[in-house]
């Protein structure tokens, strides 16, 4: 017989042993329009897309954020629109052992990524059902959307500092 020590007996600190941990407590639809106009296009239209990201703590739930997609998609000419779909699509993340620099951007990046699949899916059903092609978004990459945006409000923040300081008239 050999001696094993019995698992199910021994304590276990799983805090310990885990190390940082990303888990999504629920995602939902905050806000959805579908605008369909009944327009006719003949020439093929033009696709524009709008995303935007989001993040905000949650009140009294420590480690718990709130992360919004915000998807924007218009169909249609420049005077005419096919449809226009608006959606806010959020998550409940609660982020566990991370250090504070990193959250910002797992917030913004990570979180995103995660629910964009399922933002996704639904543009392509709304589309479909009001009578259009299916609306397929290629893959965010939502790292590079992070650093573009770092870079404009670093860049917006040093045109700040270097403007000149507004002179009051002398009387």
């Amino acid at each position: 017989m050999t001696e094993t020590p019995d698992m199910a007996t021994q304590p276990q600190d799983n805090a310990q042993q885990q190390g940082p941990a990303i888990r999504v407590l629920s995602q939902y639809i905050k806000d959805l329009s579908f605008e369909n106009p009944g327009a006719t296009v003949q020439d093929q239209p033009n696709i524009e897309l709008g995303i935007d990201v989001g993040a905000a703590p949650r009140q009294g739930q420590e480690g718990v954020f709130e992360v919004t997609l915000k998807l924007k998609a218009r169909a249609g000419t420049e005077t005419t629109a096919l449809f226009l779909i608006e959606m806010d699509y959020a998550g409940l993340f609660q982020l566990q052992g991370f250090a504070q620099a990193d959250i910002e951007p797992i917030l913004l990046i990570e979180c995103p990524r995660i629910l964009f699949p399922f933002a996704r899916r639904i543009i392509a059903d709304i589309s479909a059902e009001g009578g259009f092609p299916p609306l397929r978004i290629d893959p965010v990459d939502f790292g590079a959307l992070y650093n573009s945006q770092k870079q404009r409000a670093a860049q917006a923040a040093a045109e700040q500092q270097n403007a000149p300081a507004p002179t009051e008239p002398q009387a």
